[in-house]
């Protein structure tokens, strides 16, 4: 059973340009590998971001996360019966990825996706690229990640029946949107139904909501930086703004997000737009799907709809995954 999203690829025409990016404005770690790629720390683990040198710009791969070997044969044997071809990685790509083992596949869309055990943790603290409280990673992973596919009702059944996510909940409007959890963060990956094909964002949650206010004063003071101005979600309650990369996509900057009991857990569909408040999509025209999100907002607002206050935060994932979860 996959547990959590453990890291990230990208390619990057300018991957230089993420090292300011990732450390200045994220709050990451940089890591120097050498060969041209550029590393990003976010936790204890050696690495989380990882950032390479191509002629064009987009996903690279996703890496999930299992318990142990024994979990990796179980989904290896898994997705051979379902008819996925798997290649199992070499010890020079599991030594490239900092795991124990992992194993290389794509899903029905072509995204590159990869599924490791025993991911490395780094000999020194982290320090991150500028004061933050820390990530909130831990039992719930780097984040999530949520991906532009041309059906996504075609490809939610290979996420939900073949890797086995949870269903968290999917909306129609303004377009299909299906959320998935793979621990008790509310998604670790979703997908939008957009017609394209590539990365829409990823997500990393601060322990703060100071650490996103401080970064979204540091976006703004760049041209063009922020996406989407700051606002909350409706189905996680993620308190963010989005920001543009060097990359041409975005990464969802939060505080606050949802904690679900995936045993209990009842998938649904929603009605009520993307966010609460906030999120105006400052790269789109004002008219068309800016216009229609902004007047699901004012509706949401006329009908007085709220997020709970979140409960206060012990600074800890572990003990909070703990106290949230019973």
């Amino acid at each position: 059973m996959i547990q959590a999203l453990g890291y990230i690829g990208i390619r990057a025409a300018q991957p230089t340009e993420w090292d300011g990016f990732a450390t200045r404005l994220l709050g990451m770690q940089r890591v120097d590998r050498g060969g041209g790629t550029h590393v990003f720390r976010m936790d204890d683990r050696a690495q989380r971001l990882v950032v390479t040198p191509e002629a064009d710009d987009g996903l690279a791969f996703m890496g999930w996360e299992v318990a142990d070997a024994a979990a990796l044969d179980a989904l290896a044997a898994k997705l051979e019966a379902a008819g996925i071809a798997v290649e199992r990685g070499s010890r020079a790509l599991a030594d490239e990825r900092h795991v124990a083992g992992l194993i290389v596949f794509r899903d029905p869309g072509g995204n590159r996706l990869e599924v490791f055990h025993g991911q490395e943790v780094a000999d020194e603290p982290f320090k991150p690229g500028r004061p933050i409280s820390g990530f909130r990673t831990g039992p719930f992973g780097m984040g999530h990640a949520v991906l532009h596919v041309k059906d996504a009702q075609a490809l939610a059944p290979f996420y939900r029946d073949t890797l086995g996510f949870g269903l968290s909940d999917y909306g129609r409007k303004p377009y299909d949107l299906f959320f998935f959890h793979v621990n008790g963060r509310h998604h670790s990956f979703a997908m939008v139904g957009s017609g394209r094909a590539g990365i829409h964002h990823f997500m990393v949650e601060l322990g703060s909501l100071d650490d996103v206010g401080q970064g979204y004063d540091l976006a703004t003071a760049e041209k063009d930086r922020v996406a989407y101005s700051l606002g909350r979600h409706t189905n996680d309650w993620m308190t963010s703004f989005y920001a543009n990369t060097p990359s041409g996509f975005f990464v969802e900057y939060g505080w606050g997000g949802r904690i679900i009991d995936p045993a209990t857990w009842q998938p649904h569909e929603t009605f009520d737009g993307p966010s609460y408040w906030g999120h105006e999509r400052l790269h789109l025209p004002e008219d068309g799907a800016r216009a229609h999100l902004r007047a699901m907002r004012m509706d949401a607002a006329a009908r007085g709809l709220r997020a709970p206050d979140p409960q206060p935060s012990t600074g800890c994932a572990w003990a909070d995954a703990t106290i949230r979860q019973n």
